[in-house]
């Protein structure tokens, strides 16, 4: 039994602003919704900031997208909700953000997939990269179709970061953990070196799941990224905007690899 459509309201309002105040949202960006019990869905309104989003905003509908109420109307991403609530029925809300960082990997076009910190590997597996679909159209949801069974996390390429949970505060702090994870790699990048842990390491992180709860059966990349660190040129030897574009493309080649 889900909780009752009241607490719902409030728990999306909640995660709204929490989503604003940290950024990963400007203006109107974002979506948010969750099932209610008969497979009823609360989503988050169109063209109304997250920050500021007030309980009788959100909208109930059925999950094939019929409004039941509301006086505004459904966000334009609600048919990539539905559609991941008719794939898994376990998932019981969904998150949609820009986070800075976890979208500039998927505006790079690199997936988060490298066995590196233990917790995101016990919680996440790993956060693979969906290629482009045009925002508020199936486009959008397809290529999430192939990646949904296994995974709770994921970033949409030039888009943002989605994330689902079994409740919305669980949706949500998965956007919290694949933005936090966002964060060290690009800084971990910069200082020149990635360490990712063993095959046997991974394992045992994988093991640890069901202690926590965690169901999904997604995997990281345990291959070593034979990272080493950035060399920079003889700033005397170069031109300033030489010396400028060199250092950008090596790190922008560090962050890919």
């Amino acid at each position: 039994m889900v909780n009752s459509l009241y607490s719902v309201r409030q728990e999306i309002v909640e995660v709204g602003k929490r989503m604003y105040a940290r950024n990963y949202v400007a203006s109107n960006d974002g979506n948010i919704s969750a099932r209610l019990e008969d497979d009823r869905i609360l989503v988050t309104p169109s063209g109304v900031s997250k920050g500021f989003m007030k309980p009788e905003d959100l909208i109930v509908m059925t999950v094939e997208g019929k409004v039941l109420s509301g006086i505004k109307k459904p966000s334009t991403e609600v048919l990539m909700h539905l559609n991941i609530y008719k794939e898994r029925q376990d998932v019981m809300s969904v998150c949609h953000a820009h986070p800075p960082y976890a979208t500039g990997f998927a505006v790079a076009g690199i997936s988060l997939d490298k066995c590196i910190l233990p917790e995101v590997i016990i919680s996440l597996g790993s956060v693979p990269l969906i290629e482009y679909g045009t925002p508020g159209t199936e486009e959008i949801y397809k290529p999430i179709i192939k990646f949904i069974k296994d995974n709770d996390a994921f970033l949409l390429q030039n888009h943002g970061a989605l994330t689902v949970g079994k409740d919305v505060f669980s949706a949500y702090y998965k956007m919290e953990t694949v933005e936090h994870f966002a964060h060290i790699l690009f800084i971990a990048k910069l200082l020149g070196n990635t360490t990712v842990l063993t095959e046997d390491q991974r394992k045992t992180l994988i093991q640890q799941r069901e202690k926590f709860g965690v169901n999904i059966t997604a995997d990281c990349d345990f291959k070593p990224n034979n990272s080493h660190f950035i060399k920079n040129p003889t700033p005397e030897k170069l031109p300033d905007k030489e010396l400028i574009k060199k250092i950008t493309d090596e790190v922008i080649t560090r962050i890919r690899k």
